[in-house]
């Protein structure tokens, strides 16, 4: 693989106008492809098989004129009992007739007819149907919507239009341009270069514009939900930054060393390439991974980011060499172009001098010879460290998200809390149970059972009456919790009702809503966790026992990732769930984490973990290959790549922290862990305890059975076979 990704290095640089004009006109025609075919995304998650799903496919057959997006709006008078007097009666029926006649709408129930008003005359509730679902209401009827009950509101009444009808796709703006700002800051201190590091950044751009308008592209014919483009960017941007990183800083070195550019390129991309083809393929096969789950909207989210980095990887060993090109020599900082004759820096031109002396004076090198010296404390507090931060991880709640932890200040927050303050948090999040029998009989004869059972479960503050389809076979019966959607007792109360209901025969009785569905997808979340981290953990060794010709280092390498997972979790819980700094990352609401966020941590970590590990070990691989001591060959690995992977650790960070600032609490809690979980990772793990462990192993890091290393193919990430064939064919390539 070095081979061949030496030649695609040179080869890009010497053409590298056709590589440029290639990419630019496929991002161009990307770019007009996903103007024009883009879909939109959708904010449900559907979860296939489910009790739940299955009940909202019966509920979306049998009453087709309720499958639209539902509104509800929450009407508060100055005063309590204004609702029973025929003034504020009057307020309430002018909006509801206002709603009715919203472009979109197809009708809205007047509370006073289906006594949707409060104890106290104070509040009420108008219902409110949409002809289209939630992802095809438009924004200007959704503005409209937003707007009603402006007459009331000038006569001192609170109106507060909700429901899933506002659920909208996050926007993506200057907040998150702060991160790529930072990377930008990061890059130009890395390399001391303005040229070097706007080429690494632009060239990271082109890439994440490729994959971003490709998924866009693409989104007309498959269902996106509207947070698979947001972790896509997140990924694109920092896999595309970082890798760039990588193969630059491995092209300054070969400057340094005295070769010409198209030579440094080509060495460059054959050997830091190579690290970038496995990391970025160790991340792919995570993301393709979560396919194993079966559940749809995840697979999509997972194919979706594997796409971005997928051309990340594509970019950075073809239009980076290409980009390199241009700027020759300008890739190093202005007092070491001195140090590089012309005709080093010149394409074609022969070899140059010899390489200067290495400098072993470094915070890297020195970093490293006070770990290795200190091992055995540094290995304990380094455990004992992340053991404290993991400790919340077994009280983890999942949940979907709701209004309840939508921002302060936002429409769907100000709904919820109006209609929590008036008629209890259980009406924000209504449960719903369909009858489905095979007979109108059938039905009927089951809907008294399933009533008188369902008031009797414990936590019910009310039944609704039966709903009957046009034909009478289905009954839809609403069921108001006195608990909100996320409470523990609500979870509590859906497992009881199936558990009630589950005796009554002659018909199917299903349980749907908001927390039902929440808990169907938590459920196969959870089953199917265990499952895709064994198949994480077991393709982690398994890769990094090809790479590294060991059994010790994989094995090291899989009980990092997993000590980087449980502290991620840990912190995640403590500030998300249980409210700790909530403050500091600008969370107004602490409540369960998003249901699908532990196993997208995982396949996402486990593909930037093995990124450092390789980084790093394979420089101490090398080194210990080539006659050094276990001892030296560890400090000389943290010496030469402590300087990139910190770069890349703080690009990582800064890019996944600018989602932090994002308004949405599912983004916002992705971008923290993903942070976390990268700076736990590079600076305590990587950084810290393997180094340790490696000088404790010594030389029995390396061993492996003669049978098993004869058994496995040899991958050659540092482009040992590409430098036994230059020297081989020309001595002076040394």
């Amino acid at each position: 693989m070095a081979t061949l990704l030496y030649r695609l290095g040179r080869g890009s640089l010497r053409r590298r106008r056709l590589v440029a004009v290639i990419w630019l006109v496929v991002l161009v025609g990307l770019g007009l492809a996903a103007a024009t075919l883009r879909g939109p995304t959708a904010s449900n998650f559907t979860m296939p098989g489910t009790e739940s799903q299955r009940a909202q496919d019966l509920l979306a057959e049998q009453f087709p004129a309720a499958s639209g997006a539902t509104g509800t709006i929450a009407v508060k008078a100055p005063e309590a009992g204004q609702l029973g007097a025929p003034a504020g009666q009057a307020v309430v029926r002018e909006l509801t007739q206002e709603a009715a006649t919203l472009p979109g709408v197809v009708g809205a129930v007047d509370p006073f007819q289906v006594g949707a008003v409060s104890p106290d005359g104070r509040y009420a509730l108008v219902q409110v149907q949409f002809a289209a679902g939630a992802d095809e209401v438009t924004d200007e009827q959704r503005a409209a919507y937003e707007k009603v009950g402006a007459r009331a509101e000038a006569q001192g009444w609170q109106v507060a239009p909700g429901g899933e009808v506002l659920n909208t796709e996050p926007e993506v703006g200057s907040t998150e341009a702060l991160g790529v700002a930072v990377a930008l800051v990061v890059l130009v201190v890395t390399f001391g270069s303005l040229v070097a590091a706007g080429m690494t950044m632009l060239n990271a751009l082109i890439g994440v514009g490729v994959g971003m308008a490709g998924l866009f592209a693409l989104s007309g014919v498959v269902e996106l939900t509207s947070t698979a483009p947001i972790l896509a960017l997140m990924l694109g941007l920092a896999v595309g930054i970082d890798y760039s990183l990588f193969i630059t800083s491995r092209y300054r070195q070969n400057l340094l060393d005295g070769l010409p550019a198209d030579e440094a390129v080509g060495r460059a991309v054959g050997t830091a390439g190579s690290a970038v083809v496995f990391a970025g393929a160790t991340v792919v096969i995570a993301l393709a991974g979560l396919a194993v789950v079966d559940i749809p909207f995840l697979t999509v989210m997972g194919l979706a980011a594997a796409g971005t980095v997928t051309v990340a990887v594509l970019v950075a060993v073809t239009l980076l060499p290409a980009l390199l090109g241009f700027i020759g020599a300008r890739a190093l900082p202005r007092k070491l172009r001195r140090t590089v004759t012309d005709r080093a820096a010149t394409v074609d031109a022969p070899v140059a001098g010899a390489a200067p002396a290495e400098d072993r004076s470094g915070f890297g090198f020195r970093w490293a010879r006070a770990v290795t010296r200190f091992r055995l404390p540094v290995i304990l507090v380094g455990l004992l460290g992340l053991g404290l931060l993991a400790l919340p991880t077994p009280d983890m709640r999942l949940a979907l998200p709701d209004a309840g932890t939508a921002p302060v200040g936002s429409p769907a927050r100000e709904s919820n809390d109006l209609i929590s303050e008036g008629f209890g948090p259980g009406f924000t999040g209504r449960l719903a149970v369909v009858v489905a029998g095979d007979t109108p009989q059938a039905t009927a004869s089951a809907v008294p059972q399933v009533t008188a059972l369902v008031q009797r479960t414990e936590n019910v503050l009310a039944v609704a009456p039966p709903q009957l389809s046009p034909d009478g076979k289905t009954a839809l019966l609403g069921v108001v919790p006195k608990t909100g959607p996320t409470d523990e007792a609500t979870e509590t109360l859906v497992n009881d009702v199936r558990e009630a209901v589950g005796g009554i025969q002659g018909a199917d009785v299903l349980l749907t809503g908001v927390t039902a569905i929440g808990i169907d997808v938590s459920e196969k979340l959870s089953d199917a966790l265990p499952v895709y981290l064994l198949l994480v953990v077991g393709l982690s060794v398994l890769l990094l026992m090809l790479v590294f010709r060991s059994l010790l280092v994989p094995v090291k390498a899989a009980l990092g990732f997993l000590l980087t997972v449980a502290a991620t979790f840990g912190i995640t819980v403590a500030v998300f769930q249980q409210g700790n700094l909530a403050d500091l990352v600008g969370l107004d609401t602490p409540g369960p984490l998003i249901s699908f966020l532990p196993i997208l941590l995982i396949g996402i970590l486990f593909g930037l973990a093995m990124d450092y590990e390789v980084f790093l070990v394979s420089r101490m691989r090398e080194d210990f290959v080539h006659g050094d001591t276990a001892q030296q060959a560890t400090i000389n690995g943290m010496g030469h790549g402590a300087r990139v992977v910190t770069a890349a650790a703080l690009i990582m960070i800064s890019v996944f922290g600018g989602f932090v600032f994002l308004d949405d609490p599912v983004i916002k809690s992705m971008g923290f862990a993903l942070a976390v979980g990268v700076a736990i990772d590079a600076f305590v793990v990587r950084m810290t305890i393997v180094p340790a462990v490696m000088s404790l192993l010594g030389k029995r890091a390396w061993w492996l059975p003669r049978w098993l290393d004869r058994a496995l193919p040899n991958v050659d990430i540092e482009g040992e076979s590409l430098r036994a064939h230059l020297d081989e064919k020309s001595p002076t390539h040394v």
